[in-house]
């Protein structure tokens, strides 16, 4: 299984990932909870998998994290612990 990668996103991919914290006012409490799991390593399956913090959910496939979301917004595929 692959894990999180964490450099080297595609560069469309980064600005993506920017615009969304910002339009969903992603807190800085928030993106140290984000970092202190991808500080675990985590593995992710290859396909679509989600991970609910407490106020923001991380949507990714394989080794990308793809987007965030907020509650209420559903995600779709594996969900992680």
């Amino acid at each position: 299984m692959p894990k999180v990668r964490r450099r080297n996103l595609p560069p469309a991919l980064w600005q993506h990932l920017l615009q969304r914290v910002d339009e969903r006012s992603i807190s800085a409490r928030e993106l140290r909870s984000l970092a202190a799991w991808l500080d675990l390593e985590p593995e992710v399956p290859d396909g679509s998998w989600f991970k609910k913090f407490s106020s923001m959910i991380v949507c990714g496939e394989g080794e990308l994290i793809k987007t965030f979301l907020v509650p209420g917004q559903v995600p779709f595929g594996v969900e992680l612990e």
